[in-house]
């Protein structure tokens, strides 16, 4: 089983890299200001998982720029159980103004709260 996991996350990588989608044209100063905008913003995910990509997909092509943890980094997987309740990835960690902390799951949801940014 762990072979055929191996596999089909090579895979996944393989085909998200021939068939990654292009980000939009920005100048330099709207991509300044997305990155700010998008700063209290952390996506927790893991390269092979398929969701994951997904979300990372839909981040390209609004053209976000949003810092990417890997749970491979046991520090990153330990954070995300312990603040954020779950080990299921992606997920989203949204910081507000007041440091008020809001975890996000379900590529979906993360997908449509990033639309607005677009």
């Amino acid at each position: 089983m762990a072979i055929a996991r191996w596999l089909v996350g090579r895979l996944i990588l393989l085909f998200n890299f021939i068939f990654s989608p292009s980000a939009p044209k920005m100048s330099a100063e709207e991509k300044t200001m997305l990155s700010e905008k998008t700063a209290h913003l952390s996506l927790y995910h893991l390269p092979t998982c398929p969701f994951c990509i997904k979300v990372q997909r839909a981040m390209k092509r609004q053209g976000l720029t949003i810092a990417l943890k890997s749970i491979k980094d046991p520090a990153l997987k330990e954070e995300l159980i312990t603040q954020g309740g779950k080990r299921t990835v992606p997920c989203l960690k949204i910081t507000d103004d007041t440091a008020a902390t809001k975890w996000l799951y379900e590529s979906n949801d993360i997908i449509a709260y990033l639309a607005k940014y677009s």
